[in-house]
């Protein structure tokens, strides 16, 4: 029987998809019959019960600006990245029977067995696309991680390659797990999604959306050219529609976004809370995923579960999670992007077939699934 500490830090407003990841987990082991004993901690507390997602969002936005404040100071950073894991080792020195697993990437520096989930390489091998304090902060993290970790879990068999051959890691150190979209992503009805559209002032099957931060890595850039590029009564018929956090090294890019609302063929809608997004991308004709590289995709299973057809970039792991199901293209190319999305938009036919096979591909992957193999991981080490 295995006694399992599961660090949910990340279980928090806004709940990101690391949260979604480590909220499924824990609520599938708390059925698991293989765990004599599950604890969560929370920074340097640690719980019997499952931690509900905070709701005090001005306190958490707080929490969210000082953090950044702190990381953007390197003294302070440092003094962060060294005290934070060396208290939360203090208090799990009192459960040396039980496996840690950081669901976040970090591990702190305790005596028993440790497993972490690495998400993605991005902050070694895209760089450029994330905050300098951040990546400073977390390539040190991660390293440390990579000398006090018993066994790896990553999302896709993409980063389980890429993280062994990049730091020529033992591969069957590494283990595979695929994650899931929530049961709350399904075909809603033209009635259950009315009012959520209306509240944004869209119509069914009339638009086309993006979902993800605001971010370099995201390739929003190129998704905007191409769609300025559509025929002005199918743009202005089918605007876009962007949802997702303000994000970082983006201000040029929420200019432009202006300038396609001023058009009439864009809408930005910020950060969309948790419920009504499986509504809007119920409600949209088609998802478009242009990003230079994902350790998953997860948004890309969030639409094929709700029966909307799907054009994804063909980078790094996202041809693991669309199979033969979306249009895929390449990041860079614009010409090919402008076809897919003509496409995606148009034919009838293909539509039809992709919203059937979408909803079938998206069965393929739950949140069972992935609480099995996480737990057929700790077998391993226990």
């Amino acid at each position: 029987m295995i006694k399992l500490m599961l660090s949910v830090d990340t279980i928090k407003y806004p709940l990101t998809g690391i949260g979604r990841y480590t909220l499924e987990l824990a609520k599938q082991f708390q059925k698991s019959l293989l765990l004599e004993d599950i604890r969560f901690i929370r920074d340097n507390s640690i719980m019997k019960e499952l931690p509900t997602v905070q709701t005090d969002i001005n306190m958490s936005f707080l929490k969210t600006k000082i953090k950044s404040s702190i990381q953007k100071n390197y003294f302070f950073s440092e003094l962060y990245r060294v005290v934070s894991p060396y208290l939360k080792s203090r208090v799990l020195r009192s459960y040396p029977d039980f496996i840690y697993h950081g669901t976040n990437f970090y591990l702190p520096p305790c005596s028993g067995k440790k497993i972490a989930t690495f998400h993605d390489l991005s902050v070694f091998t895209w760089p450029q696309c994330h905050p300098k304090e951040r990546v400073r902060y977390m390539q040190k993290e991660l390293l440390l991680t990579l000398k006090r970790a018993d066994m790896l879990i990553t999302d896709s068999e993409f980063t389980r390659q890429e993280l062994s051959h990049y730091f020529n890691y033992p591969l069957d150190k590494v283990v595979a797990v695929p994650l899931a979209s929530s049961e709350d992503f399904y075909p809603y009805s033209f009635e259950q999604i009315q009012s959520c559209l209306s509240h944004y002032g869209l119509q069914a099957n009339n638009y086309v959306l993006f979902a993800g931060s605001i971010e370099p890595r995201k390739n929003l850039e190129v998704l905007l050219i191409a769609y300025q590029r559509l025929p002005p009564e199918l743009r202005k018929h089918y605007p876009l529609i962007i949802c997702g956090y303000y994000g970082w090294q983006s201000d040029d890019l929420h200019q432009q976004m202006l300038t396609g609302e001023r058009q009439g063929w864009l809408r930005y809608l910020g950060y969309v809370a948790a419920k009504a997004l499986p509504l809007l991308f119920s409600g949209a004709r088609l998802f478009v995923f242009p990003s230079l590289y994902e350790g998953f995709g997860l948004p890309i299973l969030e639409a094929m579960a709700c029966g909307v057809p799907v054009v994804s970039s063909s980078a790094a792991s996202l041809p693991e999670v669309a199979g033969n199901v979306a249009l895929l293209f390449d990041p860079n190319d614009n010409d090919e992007l402008l076809h897919q999305l003509t496409r995606g938009i148009e034919d009838q036919q293909w539509r039809k077939e992709a919203r059937q096979a979408g909803i079938v591909r998206s069965k393929q992957f739950s949140w069972q699934r992935c609480a099995r193999k996480t737990l057929s991981v700790y077998q391993l080490v226990n």
